[in-house]
């Protein structure tokens, strides 16, 4: 399978949001917080969104954004159906290639998320924990 990705506009946010809902639910009843789509809605006005898509359509999200040392990953789902085909590592990858300045890619997974295991396979090491979750960071240098 073929992937790309497309910038998302303020009509794919409906899409976005009801992703991210179904696919992080259980892990924000598990550690009791509460789910937010306003919270979602102003976080998604001031990040870089895009849509992961393959020749089937749209597949999946990514939600970023970026300071001075790193660039963070704040949300990426995968429809149902396309994980585990290779969407996630491919979105990581290109992740990787846009943090090479400032260098460092940085994200946050539930404790009891098994995408964790995907991040270590593509480099991405613990560095910190807060609560129910891990943060983890993989090193990007050109080259």
């Amino acid at each position: 399978m073929v992937f790309h990705l497309r910038t998302a506009s303020d009509q794919d946010l409906p899409f976005a949001r009801t992703l991210t809902h179904r696919a992080m639910d259980r892990y924000y009843v598990q550690n009791q917080l509460l789910w937010s789509n306003d919270g979602f809605d102003m976080a998604w006005a001031g990040r870089e969104n895009w849509l992961i898509c393959s020749d089937d359509g749209v597949v999946g999200f990514i939600s970023l954004s970026r300071d001075s040392h790193a660039l963070y990953i704040r949300e990426l789902h995968m429809l149902e159906v396309y994980r585990g085909l290779g969407a996630g590592s491919w979105v990581l990858e290109q992740m990787a290639l846009k943090a090479q300045q400032p260098g460092l890619l940085r994200l946050t997974v539930f404790k009891t998320n098994p995408a964790k295991r995907l991040y270590q396979r593509r480099g991405f090491s613990i560095v910190g924990e807060e609560d129910g979750f891990w943060r983890m960071e993989r090193v990007c240098r050109p080259g």
